[in-house]
Parts: C-alpha cells; sequence; structure tokens
C-alpha cells in the first residue's frame, strides 16, 4: 500500500466548555448572596453594565436601556443547562411576569405610615469577642509587667473559656516567675464571665461555685467526681460526699445550673441571617414560587454609552467594546436562564412534595434527584447545582432545597414508601414522649414503627437517633433522671 498525504472528511460532535458556558453553570451554583457579589465585580470590571436606578426588578426601565424581551436564545447553555420544557402549569409559575408579589416578608412593614422598610439589622448591636471583653478588664486592673504577662494569657484562652497552655512553659517563654503566673492566672478567673480561664471542667464549675459561695466541701466531692455525676451513680454519690438524698438532689441542680463552657457567651463574629432564594405560597390557583429579587440588583446594558465610545474609536478600541457588549448581554442572558431553572425545579419539588406544604414533614415523600430531573427534562447535575446553597421560605418555615430530598421507607405491606426525614421526624416525637421510668429501646422503636406501617430495621433506627443527637436508651434515662 504506498504510502502518501490525503485528506478526509470526519464529522463528530462534542461540548466545548466557552468562558461563557462555564461562567452560566458557576452562577448556577451559587445562592442569590453569592451571585450579588458576582455582579459586584461584573459591574466593576464592565463600563457598559449598570443598574438600574432607584429600581429591585419591580419597575419598568427607560426606552432604549433595556434588553430585548423574550430574550436571545443562548443554545449551546440551554442544551448544557436545561431543555426548553416549559414549566409545570399546575404550579401557577408566570416566568414572563417580572414583578413579584413580594420581595421580603417585611415589604408591606412600614413605619409610621411612611413607608419606609424597617432595617431589623440595625435592632442588633455589635458583640465584642470573648478576648476583648477580657483585655478590657486586664487594662483596668494590671499595668506594667504584669499586664504583659496577663494579656498573654488572655491570648491563650479559647472561645469555650478554657486557658489552654501550660504555665511551666509560658513563665519560661516570657523569663518571669512561675509564681508571678500563677497568680495573674488567679486574678484572671476571677475575671467576667464567671469560670473563665479555667483550665479543665471541674476547675471551671469549681471557680463558679466559689462566687455563689456554694463551695462546700460536699461540693467540692462532687464536682471532683463529675464523672459519676454523668453516670448517673447517685448512691454511690451520697455515700462519697456524705449527704442524704435531698441534700444530693439540691447539689445535683446547683451543678446544673452553672455554665461549662461560659466563654461562648461572646460571639467574634455577629450571626448572619440566611436569606432565602426562593418564596413559596399557596394561592386559590395554586401554588406559586418566586426568586426572591430583592438581593439581586437589576442589572442593565447602557447602549448609548457604548455608541458614544465607538465613534471615532480605533478598530482596536471598537473590537474591545464589541466583547464589553457581548460579554454583558451573555451574562444578562445567563442570569435569566438561572432564574428560570431555578424556579422551574422548585417547582417540580413543590409539585413533588405538596404533602409536606400542605400537612407537614410526616407527609414527606421520598425524592431523588434523577426524579425531578426526569420530570422537568434536565440532566441530575443541572439539578444538583441547582439545589446546592439555596434555601426556600415557605409558611412552614426556612428549608434547603437539599432538605427535600431523602430515601425512602418502605411500607410494611409493600405499598408505598415514605420519605426518611419523616420516619427521623416519628422517632423524635417518640423519644420527646418517653416517660422518664419506661424508656424506650431502639428495637422497641423499631416495633412502634413497624405497628404505624413503616418496615425499618433497629440499626437504621440507631443510625437516624444518632444523626438527631439522641443518646442511648441508657444514656436517655440516666438524662431524665439528672433532670429530674
Amino acid at each position: 500500500m504506498a504510502l502518501g498525504p490525503r485528506l478526509d472528511l470526519r464529522q463528530s460532535q462534542s461540548l466545548v466548555m466557552t468562558p461563557q458556558l462555564q461562567q452560566a453553570i458557576k452562577l448556577l451554583a451559587l445562592s442569590n448572596l453569592e451571585v450579588e457579589a458576582y455582579l459586584a465585580e461584573a459591574l466593576e470590571g464592565n463600563p457598559l453594565l449598570e443598574t438600574a436606578p432607584g429600581d429591585e426588578g419591580s419597575g419598568p426601565d427607560e426606552p432604549g436601556d433595556e434588553l430585548p424581551t423574550p430574550l436571545v436564545e443562548a443554545p449551546d447553555t440551554d442544551q448544557a443547562l436545561a431543555s426548553e420544557a416549559g414549566v409545570a402549569d399546575d404550579l401557577d409559575v408566570d416566568l414572563a411576569e417580572e414583578r413579584f408579589h413580594h420581595d421580603s416578608a417585611s415589604d408591606s412593614v412600614g413605619l409610621s405610615g411612611a413607608g419606609e422598610e424597617i432595617d431589623f439589622d440595625s435592632f442588633a448591636e455589635a458583640e465584642g469577642t470573648l478576648y476583648d471583653h477580657l483585655l478590657a478588664q486586664v487594662g483596668e486592673r494590671f499595668s506594667g509587667v504584669e499586664a504583659m504577662v496577663a494579656e498573654q494569657i488572655v491570648a491563650l484562652i479559647d472561645e469555650a473559656g478554657y486557658l489552654r497552655a501550660d504555665l511551666a512553659d509560658l513563665a519560661d517563654r516570657l523569663g518571669v516567675p512561675l509564681a508571678l503566673v500563677e497568680r495573674l492566672l488567679a486574678e484572671v478567673q476571677s475575671f467576667d464571665p464567671s469560670g473563665v480561664g479555667a483550665r479543665d471542667l471541674a476547675e471551671c464549675i469549681a471557680i463558679q461555685a466559689r462566687e455563689a459561695d456554694r463551695y462546700d466541701p460536699a461540693m467540692a466531692t462532687m464536682i471532683a467526681h463529675l464523672d459519676l455525676v454523668a453516670k448517673g451513680a447517685f448512691a454511690q454519690l451520697k455515700r462519697i460526699c456524705g449527704v442524704d438524698e435531698e441534700d444530693l438532689a439540691d447539689m445535683i441542680r446547683e451543678l446544673r445550673g452553672y455554665d461549662p463552657r461560659p466563654g461562648l457567651k461572646f460571639g467574634g463574629e455577629r450571626a448572619q441571617a440566611i436569606v432565602p432564594d426562593l418564596y413559596v405560597r399557596r394561592t386559590a390557583k395554586g401554588w406559586v414560587v418566586e426568586v426572591n429579587g430583592s438581593t439581586l440588583p437589576r442589572l442593565l446594558v447602557n447602549r448609548s454609552y457604548y455608541a458614544e465610545l465607538a465613534k471615532g474609536s480605533a478598530a482596536k478600541s471598537r473590537a474591545w467594546l464589541s466583547e464589553q457588549l457581548a460579554g454583558a448581554n451573555w451574562l444578562i442572558r445567563a442570569l435569566d436562564q438561572r432564574q428560570r431553572t431555578i424556579v422551574k425545579v422548585a417547582s417540580e419539588i413543590v409539585k413533588q412534595q405538596e404533602g409536606f406544604f400542605l400537612h407537614g414533614v410526616a407527609h414527606m415523600r421520598p425524592l431523588t434527584l434523577r426524579q425531578v430531573a426526569e420530570a422537568i427534562g434536565m440532566h441530575e447535575s443541572t439539578v444538583s447545582r441547582v439545589t446546592s446553597n439555596k434555601y426556600l421560605s415557605c409558611a412552614r418555615g426556612l428549608f434547603e432545597l437539599k432538605y427535600f430530598f431523602s430515601s425512602g421507607i418502605a411500607a410494611v405491606e409493600g405499598d408505598g414508601a415514605v420519605s426518611a426525614e419523616a420516619v427521623k421526624s416519628r422517632i423524635r416525637a417518640l423519644i420527646e414522649a418517653e416517660d422518664p421510668k419506661a424508656i424506650l429501646s431502639d428495637e422497641a422503636i423499631a416495633q412502634k414503627l413497624a405497628q404505624e406501617g413503616h418496615d425499618i430495621a433497629r440499626r437504621t433506627v440507631v443510625k437516624y437517633r444518632e444523626a438527631m443527637g439522641y443518646g442511648s436508651s441508657v444514656q436517655r434515662r440516666r438524662q431524665k433522671a439528672l433532670a429530674g
């Protein structure tokens, strides 16, 4: 066979991950607040992008500034992220409607009839850290070398209020006598909050007992035997402490009133409230799913500014401007596609889990990402991205979209199944309703669930119980005995 150059035609298909497609996929996985931060960077980097003045997505734009509607199709994005199937009609979702009924639960609340929205964040005062609180007390009591050593001691106290350091090592590192470090630690242990600076739990409780003037020999003995308190060995404690049953009960009540982690009263950062990405409400026509537009600025393309800059510009400058215009248009299309995809997925979740929204967690159905993906004609990975880091607000509270997906527990008769979350809810109810004198074993809980129609093994009960933070029957019996 002769060797020589020749031309062949071959046809193949492949998906190219363009920067625009990567951007669209990235936006899909972000929460609304993360998208807001992303858009802030985009606005800073693209001179043709701007936000609608005084608008939060609920009013019309000036003529000539808004993008054409309907938006231009982006075939490669739509094929990779979602099909063009419409949203379920029975959920009463109108994607063409840009005005949503509400952007937050407080939109309709005004001050003195003036129509001003309440800024609830303004009511929260910033809390100082435990370190700042202790450092201020050091400044009030010490000066010179003592202040320096006390500051080093405070710096080694963790967020729970415990000193995590060896005093001898600290004295050696600072080049001061060990006796000075020990004396200053005793002073720090008298700081607010009570119990701070302790090196273990027993010392923490003992400090609080001394300040409450309750550190008598019997209490000191009990604090030295906290392991027996945890085990519920009351007969042994009465013998060791030399008290009767009534005195022991008083001591245990006193013990339970102390704080084992005094430092946690202080926080280094303000707690951040979770902002929902979606709102779900029921109307006479059905369920309505809305995107929370209050967290997303409405982007516009400043075409007049583009035309002004393009006039008389060099070819290289015009090419850059065209690139910026294309990027701005693509970003807005990607945001629109993101919103439509999120609403489509959330609408199907509401449809599948209607029992939950009507009657609560006991009526949740088993649901998987594949079921939702097949129902709306999307890929399973797309549904996974949509449900990550996104929260839904409804009449029953605030829930992460991932919450509505769980495995199923087969029914005893083999007819249907129930969500694992519903089974967990029932286990929680059984444990919370226990009689302190008749604690349910895992086997007993499994039998009760079987009587209610849930085919669940004892080891599954153990797994769910531990996941919810409940101890074994022996541990719960001791806890309820202590509480009593």
